[in-house]
């Protein structure tokens, strides 16, 4: 269970930002012994693998504080999320040797496909999000919505690793805000469109 925690975790915080659990998981399994990556995954850990990420972060980053331009990025991440999410979801494999478990070296595949459809399904979210936050407030919403996903993706990459159990909390959390802003953009568009109301007699 915690396998499968860890992954759908990390996978659902590069739905958010492809690059934070990316450089989380490369830089644990190069630096300390809390991360093992399977030997497909090894690559993850080498410099170069850890430069682009940062590189790519950096980049994300930038672009997504900019009305509109957020917009068009999260068009080029649609297939950079869901396959990030496939990656670090994979790289949970090294975790069934601490937990006792075989599922994952059973079936591989699974947590990839459950890596790719996690991410998926939040990036699309995040991208139905933010051009309702964006017009709700001209604009000025998009670069506080950013870093808080920002940070949502950083503390949730931690939280799956270090704590896995307590995932379903925060993707709970994180479907309650994607629900309150889906009912609010609902309500605004049922507001526009309603006829205007007859005139009183004078």
């Amino acid at each position: 269970m915690l396998v499968a925690l860890t992954g759908i975790g990390l996978s659902a915080a590069a739905g958010l930002n492809a690059y934070i659990p990316f450089l989380l998981v490369a830089l644990l399994a190069r630096l300390t012994d809390v991360v093992t990556l399977p030997s497909a995954l090894v690559w993850m850990e080498s410099w170069w693998a850890i430069g682009l990420g940062a590189v790519l972060l950096l980049t994300d980053v930038v672009l997504d504080k900019v009305p509109l331009v957020d917009t068009f990025n999260d068009v080029v991440q649609t297939v950079m999320r869901p396959a990030t999410g496939g990656i670090v979801a994979a790289a949970t494999t090294a975790a069934e040797s601490v937990e006792g478990s075989t599922w994952v070296s059973e079936n591989p595949w699974v947590p990839i496909v459950a890596g790719v459809l996690v991410a998926a399904l939040v990036h699309s979210g995040k991208a139905a999000a933010r051009p309702v936050v964006n017009a709700a407030t001209g604009g000025a919403g998009g670069p506080v919505a950013s870093v808080v996903e920002d940070v949502v993706s950083v503390g949730l990459s931690l939280v799956a690793i270090f704590l896995p159990v307590l995932v379903v909390v925060v993707l709970g959390l994180l479907v309650w805000a994607f629900v309150a802003l889906w009912r609010r953009r609902r309500r605004r568009r049922v507001g526009a469109s309603a006829p205007p109301a007859p005139a009183g007699p004078a």
